[in-house]
């Protein structure tokens, strides 16, 4: 792409960035191993820019400020202009530093609250920005069984997932349903930093995302602290980068389910009792349906929580437990979903039609 173009209309340059992540899908899913070497030019391309200023104009969180004091909504088209003519350059001069997010409380459903991180308006853009170009890399690896923050990719898949394998002959009745202990606040830096590096090789845009990751909060009283760990929500890079992280999960068992050999061989073991196991994860809710018996449910207490420990996570003891279908789920099923109730996937009921989902390559829904 040339990225001595002009600047273009926000549909040409729709166009033109969906054709560029088109490719760097295909180049992902083709060559499994490729590390991108040259991608930071495309950050501060004209049309990256554009959508990515796009994106944050129309986000829901634009009459929200960070602190700039400016809220992208007040933004005018003049001063757009400017605003994205000056981040392209200090992009091009690497001279560009974000600045501390605001931290803000919203309540949550439990009565508790959860805090937010607010980015200034030029931070929002450049994040966006960085993640048109990260995103359709990473969809590439992205396991089917992961349905938050992914486009195309809703809390009722998820849900329609948990029914389709408890229901029939599949059984899988048994349920460890997991919660992680204030996720986006613990991840490890470093250890996400190496699971970005197995497929981004230009350190121009490592240092670009590690950047965000330490631009340190400024809480209400005005007080500032560093960010050693985690990632702040409400920014918007930080979904795509929990998944990034959390897809140690989706890799556990799916390397568990390969490990079973074929389908002949995965029935000859279940016939002889071995447990089968899949997960289904929104976010950091998470199931895994288990074909076994409680005792083997049981036993990924352990085995869970040694693989989120190198991410820097861990299980919330409150909020995970092991239960049978019929007794409904209180976590992933009904929390992802919005809704209050349990969720109660039927074990004898035929779903309709499963949707058939692939790595998709992102649209406008991808932010």
């Amino acid at each position: 792409m040339n990225t001595s173009a002009s600047w273009p209309d926000p549909d040409t340059a729709e166009l033109r960035v969906r054709r560029m992540q088109r490719k760097l899908h295909h180049w992902a899913v083709d060559e499994t191993d490729r590390c991108f070497d040259d991608l930071y030019n495309l950050v501060y391309d004209p049309a990256f820019l554009t959508v990515a200023w796009e994106r944050v104009r129309t986000n829901k969180g634009a009459r929200s400020a960070g602190t700039d004091g400016i809220a992208p909504r007040s933004v005018g088209p003049v001063e757009a202009v400017g605003l994205l003519a000056r981040l392209r350059q200090e992009l091009k001069e690497r001279v560009f530093r974000p600045d501390p997010v605001r931290e803000v409380t919203i309540p949550k459903a439990n009565g508790k609250l959860r805090s937010l991180g607010i980015a200034t308006v030029a931070d929002r853009v450049v994040q966006a920005s960085l993640k048109l170009v990260l995103e359709p890399i990473f969809e590439a690896d992205f396991h089917p069984c992961s349905y938050g923050f992914r486009p195309r990719r809703r809390a009722q898949d998820a849900i329609a997932e948990i029914h389709h394998l408890a229901s029939g002959s599949r059984a899988y009745h048994w349920v460890f349903e997991g919660d992680i202990t204030a996720c986006f606040d613990e991840i490890s830096h470093s250890a996400l930093m190496d699971r970005v590096r197995r497929r981004i090789g230009d350190k121009r845009v490592l240092a670009l995302v590690k950047s965000f990751l330490k631009a340190g909060i400024l809480s209400k009283d005005l007080g500032y602290r560093d960010n050693v760990t985690g990632t702040p929500q409400g920014g918007i890079l930080s979904p795509l980068l929990s998944n990034v992280a959390l897809s140690v999960l989706d890799e556990h068992f799916a390397a568990k389910w390969k490990a079973l050999g074929s389908e002949w061989t995965r029935a000859k073991h279940r016939r002889a009792g071995v447990p089968t196991m899949k997960i289904v994860r929104y976010a950091d809710d998470f199931c895994v349906m288990v074909h076994g018996t409680r005792v083997d449910a049981e036993a990924l207490w352990g085995e869970i929580a040694a693989v989120l420990a190198p991410m820097g996570l861990r299980l919330s003891v409150e909020k995970s437990r092991v239960c049978h279908i019929d007794e409904g789920l209180s976590s992933s099923a009904s929390a992802s979903s919005g809704s209050s109730r349990r969720a109660r996937p039927s074990t004898t009921s035929t779903p309709g039609r499963r949707r058939r989902h692939s790595c998709p390559s992102p649209r406008r829904s991808g932010i």
